[in-house]
């Protein structure tokens, strides 16, 4: 009885393992790369400077610094930005809430202290620039990768990088953008390169990673640029003096935050 038992567990061991290695070898599709992207490992709250760079057509820059701070609480992500510099902007400030269910757009708010009034960002705007630069008020939110359809076009290496090349497209026809190419790294799971085609399919600009940093086990996107061909401008953003899991209180997301400033 004893001999029979130890025969099944074996046999119960070798089909759970050839089981795990038929699992492992199974092909990663586009949808599973960019939900590995979106849930990559990330810091529970995190608080940096931001400083944010427009660069017109004749190279001309304008320089803005930022105070940023993101918090996971569960099913929410919420960030808020404190603008501090230069004095045309200062006060300023906008709050960022995305949300895993996919059916639920970003809630998005904006305080002007001229008018001393938060405006709520309605759905209609989520296409417009942010504060004059390359980035609409849509790119500052979280895409749940449910709300487009995905395909591996290729893969690629760039700077001695191993990427995934994944095209993604709107369900929803009225989506801003026709499509987007990202180039997802193979094990890290961040984008390296985004391209983004215009509600006509034509090419509008590139995301493109300039820095990313390994703090504490997280794979933090430190610097980006992204430059709109159509425009002929573009815009970096760096992130400094980054704090994580320092436990940043739920009450720094509110409107009367928002208000009050740094």
């Amino acid at each position: 009885m004893k001999k029979r038992f130890k025969v099944l567990s074996v046999l119960i061991s070798l089909t759970i393992l050839f089981a795990g290695g038929l699992f492992a070898q199974k092909k990663l599709t586009g949808l599973d790369i960019m939900k590995k992207v979106y849930n990559r490992k990330s810091p529970k709250d995190m608080e940096a400077t931001l400083t944010m760079t427009l660069i017109n057509s004749n190279g001309s820059k304008r320089v803005r610094t930022i105070k940023q701070f993101i918090k996971d609480f569960g099913k929410v992500e919420k960030k808020i930005m404190f603008f501090i510099a230069p004095a045309d902007v200062r006060n300023t400030s906008f709050m960022n809430w995305s949300y895993d269910d996919p059916k639920k757009d970003d809630d998005q708010w904006i305080y002007l202290p001229a008018l001393k009034k938060v405006k709520r960002i309605s759905s209609d705007s989520k296409g417009d620039y942010f504060m004059g630069s390359d980035f609409t008020y849509d790119d500052l939110g979280d895409r749940n990768p449910e709300e487009d359809n995905h395909k591996i076009i290729k893969t690629e290496k760039i700077d001695g990088l191993n990427c995934y090349v994944v095209e993604s497209t709107p369900k929803d026809e009225d989506y801003m953008y026709s499509k987007t190419i990202t180039w997802v790294v193979k094990d890290r799971w961040y984008g390296l390169k985004k391209k983004f085609y215009d509600e006509d399919g034509e090419y509008l600009k590139t995301l493109t990673l300039k820095k990313a940093d390994n703090i504490k086990g997280y794979w933090i996107i430190v610097k980006v640029e992204m430059k709109n061909k159509q425009k002929n401008h573009s815009t970096i953003m760096h992130l400094t003096n980054i704090k994580i899991d320092t436990g940043i209180p739920a009450r720094k997301f509110t409107e009367r935050m928002m208000k009050r400033g740094l």
